[in-house]
């Protein structure tokens, strides 16, 4: 599948492709288990498709320097493991029944499975770190702890006080932000770039995760090709940035106020719910703070030297801005 970078970039192009297909068997590989139920609950994510962002993120990373070595590949399979066994563990958390389009695997099998499916997940990403060194474990374990904080932190919600979008733009950062930035840190180190322009290009991963989960956000509520069934957060009650500029609209009917501020399983609500959030102006509002970190993003490859890779990652900001899919 073309990666849709300009035409100029046909041969780095080629390469990644390449690449991702090392990625993608490797990944099918080290899911494999000799227990039926583990390999089949597994495999299941993976075989429902996904985007492979972060993995792509890790090959892109190592060719700002030797993007050939032998650890680039696992580092890719690493954070793809990881990215897979969160999803399995979010699913359990907010009770959804589809991801990727297809089942979800607690709604198949139960919480049970799925938990421990996810650990699985973790179990073979861990294996594979071990032979990357114990820089990468460090890294790996940094990612960790920003996951479960930022799972907390959503949980909980704000404190007292605390502006919603602040707190909710952290969450994004230690959900999102983070692992995509161990992506860009992983290709980085592996393919041999110095310890200032890994950080740099870390801190880009994570820009570009916010506003990668930012555009999702928007999708959830636009588009009706997203992979989900529209309007899926605004039906659980998950408070995405366009509602939470909704609710603080102190001119919001209080009708659709109401409706922002529960979950809606009755779909007649959820459709009002819908139609209305899509023309408010905070559907505006989210767009901008998306531009914001989209904008930060391109800041950060400013002290990165120029080759393909940092024309490519430029590309990559726009389709997370303005991506339909």
């Amino acid at each position: 599948m073309p990666l849709l970078f300009p035409a100029e970039l046909a041969d780095l192009e080629e390469q990644l492709l390449t690449g991702l297909s090392a990625v993608e068997d490797r990944l099918r590989a080290e899911i494999a288990s000799d227990y039926e139920l583990a390999d089949i609950t597994g495999r299941h994510l993976v075989e429902a498709g996904g985007k492979r962002f972060r993995p792509l993120l890790v090959l892109l990373a190592s060719h700002f320097g030797d993007p050939t070595t032998e650890k680039i590949v696992p580092s890719a399979v690493v954070v793809e493991l990881t990215h897979l066994a969160t999803l399995y563990h979010d699913d359990v958390m907010d009770e959804a029944t589809i991801r990727r389009g297809a089942e979800s695997a607690n709604s198949r099998w139960g919480n049970t499975v799925a938990i421990l499916s996810g650990d699985f997940l973790f179990a073979r990403a861990s294996k594979l770190l071990a032979d990357l060194g114990p820089e990468a474990v460090r890294v790996q374990a940094e990612t960790f702890e920003r996951l479960v904080i930022g799972q907390l932190r959503e949980s909980v919600g704000p404190k007292g006080d605390e502006d919603p979008v602040v707190h909710h733009l952290e969450v994004l950062a230690d959900k999102t932000g983070s692992l995509i930035a161990a992506a860009g840190r992983y290709g980085a180190m592996m393919g041999g770039v110095s310890p200032e322009l890994t950080d740099q290009i870390a801190d880009f991963g994570e820009s570009i995760g916010i506003a990668f989960q930012l555009s999702d956000d928007l999708l959830d509520i636009e588009s009706e090709v997203s992979g989900k069934t529209p309007g899926t957060d605004l039906r659980e009650g998950i408070r995405t940035l366009p509602v939470l500029f909704a609710l603080a609209d102190t001119t919001l009917p209080a009708r659709l106020r109401e409706l922002l501020s529960r979950p809606l399983p009755n779909d007649a609500e959820h459709a009002e719910a819908l139609a209305a959030l899509r023309v408010h102006p905070a559907m505006d509002q989210a767009r901008d703070v998306l531009e914001q970190w989209a904008d930060r993003a391109r800041d950060r490859l400013i002290a990165l030297p120029d080759c393909d890779a940092k024309i490519a990652l430029s590309s990559l900001v726009d389709s997370v801005a303005y991506r339909k899919v």
